[in-house]
C-alpha cells in the first residue's frame, strides 16, 4: 500500500508538471500573437498618417488623372438625329421588312379583319384606340387621348409599355430610331398620314468679309497725298 501510495503521488507530480508546461505555451503563444497585433496596429496608424490614405477630403472629386482617347465628359454626348431628320429618309419598303415582326398580330389591309391586334391600314393621324372599329383596345391605351402623330407612334413603337403603362401590347419596341421611321413611313403608304415634322433649320454663320471691302477701308484710312507745284 505504501508503494501504491508513492506511486500515484509520482503520477500526480508528472501530471501537474505536464499540465503546468502546457499552460506555458500557450500563454507565450497567446503573448505573441497579442504582440503582433498590437504591432501590426501601430504599424497601421503610422502609415496612415504618413501617407494620408483613404481621407476623402485629400482625394480630388471627379477628376480624371488623365485624359483617355474616347471618353467624352458629361453633357458632350451625341444626341443623334432628330425624328424630323430621319423622316426626310424614311423608306417605306424597308418599313415593310420590319413590319414583318408585326405581321402575326396586325395587317394594313383596306377594310382587313382585325387579329390579336387591331387593322391598322390608315392609323396614321387618327385618335388613338379608335382606328378599328369593333376591336377592344385596352383601358390603359383608351384613356391615353390624343392622336397618333409621328412624335406619339415613334415613342409607341420604342416602346409600348412605356407609352400606356398597362397596355396589353407584349412587343418590347425598335430600339432605332430609323426602323421606327421607316414602319411609319410604311404606315403612311397604307392609308395615309398626317404632314411630317419640319427639320429645324441649320444655324447660320456670318460671312466673312471680303477682301476687297476690307482693301476698300484700308485706302479709305489712308491719308490722301498732296501734290506738290
Amino acid at each position: 500500500m505504501a508503494q501504491d501510495n508513492t506511486t500515484n503521488q509520482a503520477s500526480g507530480a508528472d501530471t501537474g508538471t505536464a499540465d503546468s508546461s502546457s499552460g506555458d505555451l500557450f500563454n507565450t503563444a497567446a503573448g505573441w500573437v497579442l504582440f503582433a497585433g498590437i504591432i501590426g496596429l501601430g504599424l497601421s496608424v503610422l502609415s496612415d498618417k504618413y501617407f494620408h490614405g483613404y481621407d476623402a477630403e485629400d482625394l480630388p472629386l471627379e477628376q480624371m488623372g488623365y485624359v483617355i482617347e474616347g471618353v467624352e465628359e458629361e453633357g458632350e454626348a451625341d444626341a443623334g438625329p432628330t425624328l424630323a431628320q430621319v423622316l426626310v429618309d424614311a423608306d417605306p419598303e424597308a418599313g415593310a421588312k420590319v413590319f414583318a415582326k408585326c405581321q402575326s398580330c396586325h395587317n394594313v389591309e383596306e377594310g382587313g379583319p382585325n387579329g390579336v391586334g387591331p387593322n391598322l391600314h390608315g392609323v396614321m393621324g387618327k385618335p388613338i384606340a379608335s382606328n378599328a372599329a369593333g376591336f377592344s383596345y385596352s383601358s390603359a391605351l383608351s384613356e391615353k387621348g390624343g392622336e397618333w402623330t409621328w412624335e406619339n407612334m415613334s415613342e409607341w413603337l420604342a416602346s409600348p409599355r412605356n407609352f400606356a403603362t398597362g397596355t396589353s401590347m407584349s412587343f418590347a419596341g425598335l430600339g432605332k430610331i430609323e426602323d421606327r421611321a421607316n414602319v411609319m413611313a410604311y404606315l403612311a403608304a397604307n392609308g395615309g398620314a398626317p404632314p411630317k415634322p419640319e427639320p429645324e433649320a441649320p444655324a447660320e454663320e456670318e460671312a466673312p468679309a471680303e477682301e476687297g471691302s476690307e482693301a476698300a477701308e484700308d485706302g479709305a484710312e489712308a491719308p490722301a497725298e498732296t501734290a506738290e507745284g
